[in-house]
């Protein structure tokens, strides 16, 4: 694994604001990215080309006591992306250095990023934030917790949010808000399907799947099902589920996509975390 470029912790988390937080010692083993997608290095800054290593070389010899420059980087959720230095980084890891001096800018984020964070961690949180947002979720239930093992689940379960809107409005005969909308599903449909879900015993056949994949292929299979038959319910779409199973093939997608979302800090509308 390599390390983590900068700009996809941008694009995939809301940055919401930047400030300069001064000189200090950072941890190396909190240092997992860079600025730019060099592909010099490695994970854990081990050099990977001539180049670098012939660097390394010249660094050795400048700075033969350990006492080096300090370097530039950007903070994010408490881990680090270097902006200036990247083989002093990798110097002080081949010295068996803990820390080294850093001038730090921090990006405020209302996520913690673990040390071992990876591209389809990004990915999946940035598409759990698109969904709470983008239905309404995040204000009308901020306690829902959906999460798919496949990021494609997000956006396909958003797109069924937005059709229980068109039906509300006609059975309602008004205009209802996103977050009417929200809850009125969350509580007439995903609630109900999940625990169709459970009466079927899915999650212990199932357990690669989440809580969220079970729903929505009980959801699908449910619409199948009233082509033929207008009455079909949850529990009948999650038998025929139990008997359709899962092929090899398509767990082995399922399990090489998953991933947890991070978790965020703070709860919407509150100021993020770091902020001054």
């Amino acid at each position: 694994m390599g390390l983590l470029p900068l700009d996809e912790v941008r694009r995939r988390l809301r940055i919401v604001g930047q400030s300069y937080a001064g000189m200090r010692p950072v941890a190396l083993e909190r240092i997992v990215g860079l600025v730019d997608r060099s592909a010099d290095f490695g994970r854990n800054f081990r050099a990977r080309r001539s180049l670098s290593r012939s660097r390394l070389a010249a660094l050795r010899a400048a700075f033969p006591d350990g006492d080096m420059p300090a370097i530039e980087v950007y903070e994010v959720g408490g881990l680090f992306f270097v902006a200036d230095g990247h083989h002093r980084v990798a110097l002080a890891h081949e010295r068996g250095a803990q820390f080294v001096d850093a001038e730090v800018t921090r990006l405020h984020t209302n996520y913690a990023l673990p040390p071992d964070v990876d591209v389809a961690q990004l990915v999946h949180t940035e598409q759990q934030r698109l969904l709470m947002e983008e239905s309404g979720l995040v204000r009308s239930r901020p306690e829902a917790v959906i999460e798919f093992a496949r990021p494609r689940g997000y956006p396909e379960l958003l797109e069924v949010i937005k059709a229980h809107g068109y039906d509300l409005v006609r059975r309602l005969e008004a205009l209802p808000s996103q977050e009417e909308v929200a809850a009125d599903w969350y509580d007439n449909v995903y609630l109900p399907g999940v625990a169709a879900v459970n009466r079927a015993g899915l999650p212990g056949v199932y357990p690669f799947k989440t809580e969220a994949d079970l729903f929505l292929w009980v959801y699908e299979r449910r619409r199948d099902l009233r082509v033929f038959d207008r009455a079909a319910d949850f529990d009948a779409a999650a038998a025929y589920a139990a008997r359709e199973g899962v092929g090899r093939r398509d767990r082995r997608v399922i399990e090489q996509e998953k991933a947890r979302p991070l978790n965020p800090r703070s709860r919407p509308g509150s100021p993020p975390s770091g902020s001054p």
